[in-house]
């Protein structure tokens, strides 16, 4: 049986405002990897990624979308 996610909070401050956000751990450790990969900061990869995302939509969604985006995009 596998373990289910383990889902945590995060925060950030974008544009001078402190929001939070829930991600597992595996899309976290994917931001990571994809600001590194960047030559970026986490938090202006985040800052980017919130900035493309259409208006209502969840910042949470928006990054697990970002993250397979990215990883299909490689493959």
């Amino acid at each position: 049986m596998i373990d289910p996610p383990m889902i945590r909070k995060h925060s950030a401050t974008l544009h001078g405002h402190r929001t939070s956000f829930s991600l597992e751990d595996a899309f976290w450790t994917e931001l990571k990897a994809i600001a590194g990969a960047r030559g970026i900061s986490l938090a202006a990869l985040i800052s980017e990624i919130d900035d493309g995302r259409e208006a209502g939509s969840n910042l949470s969604s928006a990054l697990r979308l970002y993250v397979l985006k990215w990883l299909k995009d490689r493959s």
